[in-house]
């Protein structure tokens, strides 16, 4: 069985939805173990969390953006993982990202490169979306993978004034479970190159 571990943190419930959303398409490949780490607040415990994460062959990373950077919850277990860091726990695991935003841009690949550094640092492989932009020409639509036209992890929208009921949108769904899809892909063809090997 190959794990994969979407630890995320979401202020407002929209970022879990798209946290859901990563974990089902993870999901749907056979062989593959899905499991949601929700990170609560800055001050929490985060040792539970890590070691959770050290038994994972990929691990998805997630936050809202807030003010062009992950939000403060995320960023203190970004401090945190420093710990199996000294010892590269991490190392050779699948790593990806996923963001959530009000605006359609909201400086999300600002927060997802913080992700792709913390990745790097802990030497892991990323994953990257692998969809080309959506909603991009006269034939596009709202409804394309996508939409937002990210590459590096997968973006999504939700207003401000809305719940998680209505934000992210649908399309912006598909394309979290099109990231889990990938990176659950991913690991299960690296795990078996290293067994090979």
């Amino acid at each position: 069985m190959t794990r994969v571990a979407i630890v995320y943190h979401s202020g407002y419930g929209h970022t879990h939805e798209q946290a859901k959303a990563v974990a089902a398409g993870a999901a749907s490949v056979p062989g593959i173990e899905p499991e949601l780490l929700r990170i609560e607040n800055a001050g929490q415990d985060f040792a539970p969390v890590l070691a959770k994460l050290e038994k994972a062959d990929a691990i998805i990373f997630g936050s809202p953006t807030y003010m062009g950077s992950a939000s403060a919850p995320f960023k203190a277990f970004m401090e945190a993982s420093s710990k199996p860091w000294f010892e590269q726990k991490w190392r050779n695991k699948m790593a990806a990202g996923f963001t959530n935003s009000g605006s359609q841009s909201g400086d999300k690949e600002s927060t997802l490169m913080q992700f792709v550094t913390l990745a790097a640092q802990h030497g892991m492989v990323w994953v990257s979306l692998g969809l080309p932009p959506g909603n991009n020409s006269t034939k596009g639509s709202v409804e394309d993978f996508n939409r937002l036209g990210i590459s590096i992890g997968a973006g999504a929208q939700s207003p401000v004034d809305a719940g998680p009921d209505v934000g992210p949108s649908a399309s912006d769904k598909k394309t979290a479970e099109h990231l889990g899809r990938r990176v659950a892909e991913a690991a299960k063809q690296w795990n078996s190159a290293l067994i090979d090997a």
